[in-house]
């Protein structure tokens, strides 16, 4: 099986023979399996339970793999009338509703089979050209299972909407930045990604989550156990678990309905992937998980950025209010409805770039901040103009 090339996912399903070996077993079995193979910290170093054996595979084919092994469980526990790949393709149209634009050009094909496939290989990764694998690896890999969640949900009730993806996110989000709050000794790169996560929030919704209201809105063991397994990635930045870090896990336990032993293997677990796996994930090697995480962010976004200034400049210079907004956002601060604008506009113009479909996906809104930081540095012909036209009004 190559999960590079086309019919991939028929061959995986040939092999596995999901009907036999997943019936009567959904995710809470195999969740520690997915924990295992990286699959939920976004490092995918093994195929779940090693169902697939091949040493030749790269990080994003195992990760494309189990994530529809991940889909398949969910899948052959819910009795439906469409196939496998009918409910998939359906799934990601149900939540992306909203971005016709964005799934054209994901999906380009009116196979059934053909859809769910690209999907697929585009959720894990969009351009390999223009998203750096290391920048992947907390951004959309580690949210994937999500995904997951949210396909359940979509199967058990036959509707999902990008509501339930928001929600779940805004819990995780809250979660993972109290998380960084409870370190006693916070480095340059924790006050930034710490400052980073902040300002997203801010554009995403007019209020912070509370710590309370996120482990009060987590509603299954499955979801609380994957809360606190990221919980438990976010204090090993600097590869040690401190007092005031291991008392927060605990009080997060409690609070997530969990047993003290989840969530001391939820800390023991983490310990044991980074040092088993140091070699074969960049980021857990010798520089600091935070500082790799927010300079690929910040290199991400001017790549980005810079390789799309031309459409970029059109699509902007349509748009005066969010130029006007863009402009004054290097001089003030902007207020809660002016970020509230500028994340709506700024995602209606990411619709029409394809390349910049990251910024749609789960876990892209964490980007905006530096988004609006970088447009009128790497846009100034066009921030110049709209300055002067603004002070002759």
């Amino acid at each position: 099986m190559n999960p590079s090339a086309s019919g991939w996912i028929k061959k995986l399903i040939n092999e596995l023979k999901p009907y036999e070996l997943f019936k009567d077993n959904d995710l809470e079995v195999y969740y520690r399996h997915f924990r295992d193979c990286g699959f939920i910290y976004g490092s995918n170093v093994t195929v779940v339970n090693n169902w697939i054996k091949n040493k030749d595979y790269g990080s994003d084919e195992i990760c494309k793999i189990n994530l529809v092994i991940a889909l398949l469980i969910a899948y052959t526990n819910h009795n439906t009338a469409n196939d496998f790949y009918t409910e998939v393709a359906n799934f990601y149209n149900t939540i992306n509703k909203e971005r016709v634009s964005f799934l054209q050009g994901i999906i380009g094909s009116k196979d059934v089979k053909d859809q769910a496939e690209r999907i697929v290989n585009k959720r894990v990764q969009i351009d390999d050209n223009l998203i750096d694998k290391s920048f992947n690896y907390f951004i959309t890999n580690a949210l994937l299972f999500v995904d997951v969640l949210a396909f359940r949900t979509y199967l058990k009730t036959g509707t999902v909407d990008d509501d339930v993806i928001k929600q779940y996110e805004a819990i995780i989000e809250s979660i993972v930045l109290n998380t960084l709050h409870s370190k006693k000794v916070k480095s340059d790169y924790d006050k930034s990604l710490i400052n980073l996560f902040e300002q997203s929030l801010r554009y995403q919704r007019d209020s912070v989550l509370l710590f309370s209201e996120a482990t009060n809105l987590v509603d299954t063991n499955l979801f609380a156990r994957y809360c606190l397994d990221l919980a438990a990635m976010a204090t090993w930045t600097d590869a040690k678990l401190d007092n005031e870090e291991e008392s927060f896990l605990n009080t997060l336990g409690e609070k997530l309905n969990l047993t003290q032993h989840q969530t001391d293997e939820a800390s023991k677990t983490i310990e044991d992937f980074y040092k088993n796996y140091r070699e074969k994930v960049p980021l857990l090697g010798s520089k600091n998980i935070v500082k790799t995480f927010y300079d690929n962010s910040t290199n991400m976004v001017l790549k980005l950025i810079k390789r799309n200034s031309k459409k970029l400049t059109q699509e902007l210079l349509e748009s005066k209010e969010l130029l006007i907004l863009l402009t004054q956002s290097t001089v003030r601060d902007l207020t809660k409805d002016e970020q509230k604008k500028v994340q709506d506009q700024l995602l209606d113009v990411f619709k029409s770039i394809p390349s910049l479909a990251i910024f749609i996906l789960p876990g892209g809104a964490l980007l905006l901040p530096l988004v609006v930081k970088f447009i009128p540095k790497l846009l100034p012909s066009a921030f110049d103009d709209n300055r002067i036209e603004d002070e002759e009004e």
